[in-house]
């Protein structure tokens, strides 16, 4: 939703100096100069850290730089001016940093010594930065205690410490950077019920509310074009077994008892069962596991093998529908490797949440497998996202695996809990995006 999350109180107030202030970075090249190349060194390794880059400038560039602080240690980036700069030095360097197209921000560092004219130094920058009124910039000081501000026409945030400085740039880059994303369209979506959803969700919570029947759970996804593996769900292994012919063998039989999280971790889940006899072994199997002599199990046909993955949507009474996408399978807890977004999902939202796993190679034909096919890994994020958008009730809805392959992908567990809901949120609260023209106040985008 684009909120900036800090993980202690001075870093807040940190970022909130660089956001309310300075000119947002254009973005994430950082130029760093100053009279301690110690210092500019662990900024530039902060910098790194922090996901950002510390470009190398040009030879036109540090021809420049090379010329304007004579008896620079280094005119590149990070540049040290030796440590009798004097304000001067500083002043140039930062024209031409600022000037040359090559950083989108800059940190200077200023430390105090014998030798120099810590003042005198910051009062020379108060008009370069004034002719650079589109660099967002941070001074670094050290050795100078009451140096908060440079006295430039717009205030420029000074740090006693480089990481500091370099953090709150950091926050600055991405929160620009998420300005600048397009928010993409709502497409529209074909095999669409969403009156008759509605009308399974009202029955559903008629009956009661909480987890949901495997055919309750069908007919809703269905309703919205959401693929979902055939089930049949039995409570006697002669059941089962008529199930499985039916379906056709290979079969796989699960524990239906959606309160059971991890069902491969008791014994609840048996795989590729080829004939009546393992049919029924499996059936007591679970049965043993679960401790009950006639479980309700699932009979499914064995999917096309694929990536894992993990689908889903929770409902925040503050925030409304979150829409999840992870790695799935036994990985979804281990690696927490997932993806979130606000409704309304967007196309562009649905390609961006595949892309930002890192998992992604895994997805696109990694080390010469079959890429899966991402158009339909897509389409479903935007079928899930129009799911909770209108359905509010869904409060915990899990897609846990879903196969996903060069073909196609089909959910082969589903869970769905519900929930009456009161009063939601209102959307503006989700708006930080646009800014009116004729006031100071920014409205706020999803």
């Amino acid at each position: 939703a684009g909120v900036v999350r800090t993980d202690h109180l001075g870093e807040l107030l940190d970022a909130a100096r660089m956001l309310v202030g300075p000119p947002l970075p254009t973005g994430d090249r950082i130029g760093i100069f100053g009279n301690a190349g110690g210092v500019n060194v662990l900024a530039a390794d902060a910098a790194e850290a922090d996901g950002l880059r510390v470009p190398r400038l040009s030879p036109e560039t540090r021809a420049r730089l090379a010329a304007a602080p004579p008896g620079a240690a280094d005119p590149d980036n990070p540049l040290d001016l030796g440590a009798g700069a004097g304000p001067r030095a500083l002043a140039e360097a930062f024209d031409a940093l600022a000037g040359s197209g090559e950083v989108d921000a800059i940190v200077f560092v200023a430390a105090a010594t014998r030798a120099n004219d810590l003042p005198g130094m910051l009062a020379a920058l108060a008009p370069a930065v004034d002719r650079h009124p589109g660099m967002a910039c941070a001074g670094v000081v050290l050795g100078h205690s009451g140096a908060a501000d440079l006295g430039a026409r717009r205030p420029v945030p000074i740090f006693d410490l480089p990481e500091r400085a370099i953090r709150a740039i950091a926050h600055a880059v991405r929160y620009a950077q998420w300005r600048r994303t397009p928010i993409g369209s709502h497409p529209e979506l074909d095999r669409v019920e969403a009156a008759g959803a509605r009308r399974a969700i009202t029955a559903a919570l008629t009956d009661g509310a909480g987890w949901q029947s495997q055919s309750r759970i069908a007919d809703v996804l269905g309703r919205y074009g959401i693929p979902l593996i055939q089930t049949v769900t039995v409570d006697r292994a002669a059941d089962a077994v008529a199930a499985a012919a039916r379906l056709g063998y290979p079969v796989a039989l699960k524990a239906a008892d959606p309160t059971v999280v991890h069902k491969s971790d008791i014994g609840g889940v048996k795989l590729a069962l080829a004939d009546e006899a393992a049919v029924r072994g499996a059936y007591a199997d679970i049965a043993s596991a679960l401790g009950g002599p006639a479980p309700v199990v699932l009979v499914q046909p064995m999917a096309a093998p694929g990536i894992e993955l993990v689908a889903g949507v929770v409902h925040d009474p503050l925030f409304g529908s979150l829409v999840m996408l992870g790695l799935g399978g036994v990985y979804t807890d281990l690696l927490g490797d997932r993806a979130f977004r606000l409704v309304p999902v967007t196309d562009l939202d649905a390609a961006r949440m595949w892309r930002s796993l890192r998992a992604a190679p895994l997805l696109t034909g990694y080390r010469g497998a079959p890429p899966i096919d991402t158009a339909a890994l897509e389409d479903l994020m935007l079928r899930l996202g129009r799911l909770a958008e209108d359905l509010p009730e869904v409060a915990e809805l899990d897609l846990n695996p879903i196969l996903a392959g060069p073909h196609g992908l089909v959910a082969v567990d589903a869970k769905l809990r519900l929930e009456a809901v009161g009063a939601e949120p209102d959307a503006y609260l989700r708006r930080l995006r646009q800014v009116d023209p004729d006031s100071h106040h920014r409205k706020i985008r999803r």
